[in-house]
Parts: structure tokens; sequence; C-alpha cells
């Protein structure tokens, strides 16, 4: 059981490391993704490169490698009735995303494959998730708001709905995980110097 856990969970986090922002922006002749915009390794900044077709890609490839681990572990399985260790084998994929052993660890902000991962788990989360971040972004157009906002209010109502406290705490840290990768648009948000995304 240990043994299949640890395999398992490498797999999921391999997956998880494919740095598709890095390597479909390199197919497509725009460079290293990392030396445009913010840097960051995700669909976002893809789309500060002016490509919006190619930024959807990115965000749909993003959120597969999150929702398809996490849904083959939630439905075939031996474990996949032990809800807590379903999730946290799910959650490597995010792992993966922000700390990609492919590029020294240094990756995306993870919200995209946090998407699909929550999708995989419960699609009323997803679509709670999904409705809140794109309410934020049309009022204000921060891309960084919005998600900050979305993964501050997962947490809570799952605490609302009386879940398992390992399962609240669980939510709560990987939140706090991607919220922390996103302290230098916290910084620029409280300097009002933060990018707004035009589509």
């Amino acid at each position: 059981m240990e043994h299949n856990l640890l395999i398992t969970a490498l797999i999921v986090y391999i997956i998880g490391s494919i740095p598709f922002a890095f390597i479909l922006n390199k197919i497509f002749g725009k460079g290293d993704i990392r030396n445009i915009g913010s840097g960051n390794v995700g669909a976002t900044n893809v789309l500060r490169t002016g490509k919006k077709t190619l930024a959807l890609i990115v965000l749909i490839f993003d959120i597969l490698k999150g929702y398809l681990p996490t849904f083959y572990i939630m439905n075939f399985l031996q474990y996949s009735n032990y809800n807590l260790i379903a999730y946290l084998l799910g959650s490597m994929a995010i792992v993966g995303h922000l700390f990609p052993i492919w590029l020294k660890f240094k990756g995306g902000k993870g919200v995209a494959t946090y998407i699909g991962f929550i999708f995989a788990i419960n699609y009323i989360l997803g679509l709670i998730f999904v409705f809140i971040w794109i309410s934020i972004f049309l009022l204000k157009k921060y891309s960084s708001l919005a998600s900050i906002t979305s993964l501050i209010i997962i947490p809570i109502i799952i605490l609302f709905f009386g879940t398992e406290p390992s399962i609240f705490l669980f939510f709560l840290i990987i939140s706090i995980i991607i919220i922390s990768k996103h302290f230098p648009n916290i910084k620029r948000l409280l300097n009002d110097n933060e990018s707004k995304i035009k589509l």
C-alpha cells in the first residue's frame, strides 16, 4: 500500500511538472516564457505574449494535468474511498506545477492546475471557484486578485458545510501554498501597480 502510494504520488507529481507554458511557447517561437512579463510559467503570462489562442491551450492543458490524475485516483484506485489520501495524491499535480523538476523547481502559480484538481473532487466546488474568479476578474481585471479571493473562499465554504477537520485543513494549506506564490502580486496590488489583464 505504502509502496503504491509513493509510486502514484511520484507519477502525479511528474504529470503536474510538465511545463506546458514553457514547452508550447518555445514550440510556437515565442521564446522562453520566463523572460516575458512576470516570468511566470503559466497561461496568464502566455497571454502577455499576445497569443490568446496559445494562452487558452496552455490553460486547458494545465487544468487537465490537475483534473485527469485526480479523477483517475478518485474513481479507479483502491484507496479512492479514503478521501484525504486521494486528495493528497491528486494535489501532487499542483505541487508538480509549482515546483517542476524540469525547471529547477521554479514553476507557475498553480491556479489552473488547482481548478482541474478541485473539479475532479467536486464539480460544485469547481463551479463556485470559477464563478468567484470570473466575478472578481470582470470587476477588477486582476487575475491575481481573482485567484487569491477564490482560494480564500473555498476553504471557508468547506468549513461552513461541516466537513471533516482534516479535509478543511488540507484545503486551507493548499490555498496558503498557492497564495504564497502570489506574494509579488499582493505587493503590487497593495502598491496599486499590478498589471491588469486586457482581453
